[in-house]
């Protein structure tokens, strides 16, 4: 027999898969928090709830459908953790936590592999299995804060997988971690390379999250090189969404752009870049690329890093360098793989 995965249900939906049992509201009410505020592990820690209904659920239902497998903490802190899903697949996910900072930010993923084959991202590598659902990706949080006992307050889109290409699964998980979380979507980031009719469709959104877009190139020719998204999704075409994407809601968007020595660093880069960016109201990030096995490309060294942002900002535009967080354990920006170790 199946059993009943609870943690997929909004407030709501579990309100009437209780009742509809024969219980009370408040005892899905009891439940609910149990789930979303307490970390309960099992059904055994809810002891409000009466004996014999605790019996039924151990019985009939599970909080969760998937298990932590491996656990790797990096020098800094950063934890990986390798997530198995019901059907045996696995995917990553990152709890970051930074010293000067009281934020707890959650990288999840958002599908086991990915389609879009970016030349410099190790998860591409192994081929595309399938979409996570809404629930899964909510998994990964609650198994790192019953893991850790800490409360997540940032969440980001930025595991395995592009969210844009499983959107539908990828709305239903916002509205949960805002709703079943407590999060507020402007402390959840979206990441997409460019999959340009969803992002369109991301601004009409009930919640739009901060919308965080791969380009990692300043012209169409490199794109095309490193972004096999690039071929349909063209650079030009893109910064017409995001334009729009700008006046329908108001926010700035986060230009992520890895730097690979020799070949998107150069001032050349930068100027075309500023060009590219000057009618985008956006703030930029830049990426030192970072290894992965078998990596044709390398990253640029520190004078040039602060060369090209020192070019970047001088066009007014607000530029950060991305804090490399769990590379020893193969966890940063690109490296997700998704190896079973």
């Amino acid at each position: 027999m199946t059993k009943e995965t609870l943690s997929k249900f909004s407030k709501d939906e579990l309100i009437g898969y209780i009742t509809s049992l024969g219980e009370k509201k408040f005892r899905a009410e009891q439940i609910f928090s149990w789930i979303w505020s307490k970390n309960a592990r099992s059904f055994d820690e809810m002891t409000d709830v009466k004996k014999e209904f605790r019996n039924f659920l151990n019985e009939n239902c599970q909080i969760l459908d998937c298990k932590i497998k491996t656990r790797q903490i990096s020098q800094d802190g950063t934890i990986k953790y390798l997530i198995e899903f019901q059907d045996g697949l696995c995917a990553e996910c990152v709890l970051m936590r930074f010293d000067n900072r009281s934020n707890l930010s959650m990288c999840i993923s958002t599908q086991i592999g990915c389609k879009m084959g970016c030349k410099f991202c190790a998860t591409g590598k192994n081929g595309y299995k399938r979409n996570l659902l809404a629930h899964e990706m909510l998994s990964q949080i609650l198994l790192c804060q019953n893991d850790t006992n800490l409360k997540v307050t940032n969440v980001v889109f930025m595991g395995q997988g592009e969210p844009l290409d499983n959107f539908e699964n990828v709305k239903k998980a916002l509205f949960l971690i805002n709703k079943n979380l407590q999060i507020s979507i402007r402390r959840i980031t979206l990441s997409t390379s460019g999959i340009i009719p969803k992002i369109y469709e991301l601004s009409n959104n009930e919640l739009i999250p901060t919308l965080a877009i791969s380009l990692h190139s300043p012209n169409h020719k490199i794109r095309e090189k490193i972004m096999p998204v690039e071929k349909k999704y063209n650079i030009d075409e893109l910064k017409k969404s995001l334009i729009e994407f700008n006046k329908k809601t108001k926010d700035r968007i986060t230009i992520e752009y890895i730097l690979i020595g020799n070949l998107n660093d150069s001032k050349e880069s930068a100027l075309e870049l500023i060009e590219y960016l000057k009618d985008i109201k956006c703030n930029i990030n830049l990426i030192p690329y970072n290894s992965t096995s078998d990596s044709e490309f390398k990253k640029p060294d520190k004078k040039t890093i602060m060369k090209f942002k020192y070019l970047l900002e001088a066009s007014g535009k607000k530029v950060t360098i991305r804090l490399e967080r769990g590379a020893d354990i193969d966890a940063a920006c690109g490296q997700l793989a998704g190896k079973i170790r």
